[in-house]
């Protein structure tokens, strides 16, 4: 068995810890473990790839609604070998040089490619033990935790033996579903919805709560689900009873309503684990959250001194934005030392996030319900898109922006947006409310393009009631 390999960082995962070497850390030796794709969740399974799925469903819907603006066109014919060519054609050599890159042109970094798990300190050395699956150890004096997450498999499927797919692998299928069932109510489960219902397949979401989103603004939440059940079947308060291999292939799944679905293909949704409770973090004194997450302070570190920790193995906000937020933060205090006392900070006061799903759907900070809870005086104002001329022009139904702000001060609490570019319009209320900028100044201390979509949110934020 070789010596064990001494280095100054180990790196647990390639997506944002990646990018946490950079000419700074040229003198450092650094250890990376990737036991699945180089590049993580965003590049390889994730935001990436799906958005370009997202925009073929986009052009394919948008073409089937021709009709809408006295426009004749013949309903899209979709290539979908091609379409996951041209996707994973582009992503996947990224995937690969990435790796190359750090092991062929970094001489300080070696890459393993295999999984790890800590095994406390090294009294010799007084550095962490980390052991591959292949039985390597590396010695490591800091380690950055990056781990990411991994689908959320319900026992009821896992055990039942069906083929399922997930976010992982669904985007790779050899040819374009007839028929899907996708279990789940969150952001994965509504843009998968959209990619494959865009592209041809009869998509059936099975949810167990009241609506989809459901962890967002009620109204926005409703009143989502009611706009995509003209699109999609969707069937809420229900669950997996039992599924079933059909024997012709496909799926039968038993609903607990006594309902039954079969279908050509199951994709489960039903959210992420974060990957910490498979590092055996007990071995460093480092215990999970009860949702799962490796706990770390505002700067990224972890109850282990010397272990830090970020994106989706800590955060409670699972997105790509943050984690490479977090990432800018964990590198920053890495330069500083452990015990500085001027280490950056995790900024996570107005966080937002986009479902690119149809219609598109936007928000930002506290939902109405939260707002009032939080004990604000609050006022809120909800513009449709039909009512701004763009949107008029559009023949927008169905699309609103729905503003919140504190009654007294005027600054805005939380911005919710479903309807086309919603994720662009929301952006110029995530800047005013990350620099204090009251509605009222927002809405009258800039021009607004006329007749430019954006006028939605313009009008929203003066139709508010202030004092």
């Amino acid at each position: 068995m070789s010596a064990p390999q001494l280095v100054d960082l180990a790196i647990i995962g390639s997506g944002s810890g990646n990018s946490l070497p950079d000419d700074r850390f040229a003198q450092t030796s650094i250890a990376i473990f990737e036991e699945s794709i180089y590049g993580g969740t965003c590049l390889n399974v994730g935001c990436i790839p799906t958005k370009m799925f997202v925009y073929a469903a986009d052009v394919a819907e948008t073409i089937a609604a021709a009709g809408t603006y006295n426009l004749d066109a013949a309903p899209a014919a979709v290539r979908w070998p091609e379409l996951v060519s041209r996707v994973f054609d582009r992503i996947d050599p990224i995937s690969v040089g990435g790796k190359r890159y750090r092991e062929q042109d970094c001489d300080n970094i070696t890459v393993y490619s295999s999984h790890v798990v800590f095994d406390g300190r090294d009294a010799e050395s007084d550095r962490y033990r980390l052991v591959t699956a292949n039985g390597e150890t590396v010695l490591a004096t800091e380690v950055v935790i990056a781990a990411g997450a991994r689908p959320q498999i319900p026992d009821v499927i896992a055990e039942s033996g069906v083929r399922y797919y997930t976010n992982d692998d669904v985007m790779r299928l050899p040819e374009l579903p007839g028929t899907m069932a996708i279990l789940g109510s969150g952001y994965i489960a509504s843009e998968f919805a959209h990619v494959f219902a865009g592209l041809g397949t009869q998509v059936s979401i099975i949810a167990r709560g009241p609506s989809l989103l459901r962890k967002l603004d009620t109204e926005l939440s409703t009143r989502f689900t009611e706009v995509v059940r003209a699109q999609w079947d969707v069937r809420l308060n229900t669950d997996i009873a039992a599924a079933q291999t059909l024997p012709g292939g496909g799926v039968r799944l038993t609903c607990r309503d006594g309902s039954h679905l079969d279908v050509d293909v199951l994709l489960v949704a039903t959210g992420r684990t974060p990957n910490g409770d498979r590092l055996a973090l007990e071995t460093i004194g480092v215990d999970l959250t009860d949702d799962g997450r490796v706990p770390t302070d505002e700067h990224g570190r972890t109850a282990a001194r010397g272990v830090w920790a970020l994106g989706d193995v800590s955060s409670p906000y699972q997105l790509k934005h943050v984690a490479n937020q977090e990432q800018r933060v964990v590198q920053a205090n890495l330069l500083k030392g452990w015990d500085s006392d001027d280490l950056d900070r995790f900024a996570h006061q107005y966080v937002p996030a986009a479902v690119f799903t149809r219609p598109q759907v936007a928000t930002v900070g506290l939902t109405q319900e939260q707002a009032v809870a939080a004990g604000y005086d609050v006022t809120v104002k909800v513009q449709a898109y039909g009512d701004v001329a763009y949107g008029w022009a559009m023949e927008d139904s169905d699309g609103f922006c729905k503003v919140i702000a504190d009654r007294r001060t005027g600054l805005l609490l939380g911005v919710h947006i479903m309807g086309a570019q919603a994720s662009s319009i929301i952006q110029p209320a995530i800047q005013a409310m990350s620099f204090g900028l009251g509605a009222l100044d927002m809405a009258r201390g800039q021009y607004w393009i006329h007749p430019a979509l954006p006028e939605v949110l313009e009008n929203a934020l003066l139709g508010l009631e202030l004092d």
